[in-house]
């Protein structure tokens, strides 16, 4: 196993995570407008502009242009760099200090370093959820902030709400994010170690981290969903002059109103959209990490 320092697991992480966000990021805008569609509505009694995956891919089209497909892409590398590098960075401190060796480690410092990824990265995925879910008023869904740029969203949200108002939402985004770099990192490594085992692949073959990264994903998805419509619904509603959501007071409250309002499976709206964005992401993200954490490793030894 390749060991680089954690400084350099910041930039192999975020690099990896940024490559893997260009190719989903479409994934990303479908899923946000699927997650918002029907808020606080009973199934059946709201109408449906975006139906499924595949109809909604050219309805985002239609409605937005090609371009529309990447809605919300400058703040979603953002988002990826700060939260992936701060992730991975705290995750190889965790590998360094021999706590992933510890019952139970590796899924406690994949919680640890996901939580505090989600902290630093958070105001990036605000501005990058109302984005994606801005379109032209027949096809809009949820709140409509009406933002124009990255910069004009930071500066329209500093002015009305503060510093802590780039902070709206960050409630729900820790628990997604904790849940789902646990089950990644977790079953990533030991997926991976698995498949090594079974000895199917070549031990070096970049095939080995993307067998162990199509096994994580499937873990990812079934973990995070609930949590991930939960926060885009937190990170999108309107809030008050004081920075107060006029729909829902938190993560527990969110997720009581939708079971009760929209039923159970409402927690899972999105899930095609959303495998097919998490799980190649994860593949992705893991398999780039991999394979940079190698040429960094092999780098290194060369070195000495």
């Amino acid at each position: 196993v390749e060991t680089v320092p954690p400084a350099v697991d910041l930039v192999l992480g975020a690099s990896a995570c940024c490559l893997a966000c260009v190719f989903t990021n479409p994934l990303e805008v479908v899923k946000t407008r699927l997650q918002l569609q029907g808020e606080l509505q009973a199934r059946g009694t709201y109408p449906q502009p975006y139906r499924g995956f595949m109809a909604s891919v050219p309805a985002v089209a239609r409605a937005d242009g090609l371009w529309g497909l990447q809605k919300g892409l400058a703040a979603g590398l953002l988002y990826q760099g700060l939260m992936n590098g701060v992730r991975f960075y705290c995750y190889s401190l965790a590998c360094q200090a021999g706590l992933t060796q510890q019952p139970g480690g590796t899924v406690v410092a994949g919680a640890v370093a996901g939580a505090l990824g989600a902290f630093v990265g958070s105001p990036a995925y605000l501005i990058k959820t109302q984005l994606q879910a801005q379109t032209v008023a027949g096809m809009a869904v949820g709140h409509q902030h009406n933002h124009q740029t990255v910069l004009g969203a930071l500066e329209t949200i500093w002015r009305q709400q503060g510093l802590l108002g780039l902070w709206q939402g960050v409630g729900g985004a820790v628990p997604r994010v904790m849940v789902g770099s646990a089950a990644q990192l977790a079953t990533f490594t030991s997926a991976k170690a698995w498949v090594q085992k079974q000895q199917w692949l070549p031990e070096d073959s970049w095939l080995v981290a993307l067998a162990g990264g199509m096994i994580s994903s499937i873990a990812v998805v079934v973990a995070m969903t609930p949590f991930d419509v939960v926060s885009t619904r937190l990170y999108n509603q309107p809030v008050d002059r004081a920075g107060r959501g006029q729909l829902y007071g938190g993560l527990t409250d969110c997720m009581v109103k939708i079971w009760r309002q929209e039923g159970p499976l409402a927690l899972y709206k999105g899930l095609g959209p959303a495998y097919l964005r998490l799980g190649p992401h994860t593949i992705l993200s893991m398999l780039f990490w991999d394979e940079l954490r190698k040429l960094a490793g092999r780098a290194q030894h060369q070195g000495t």
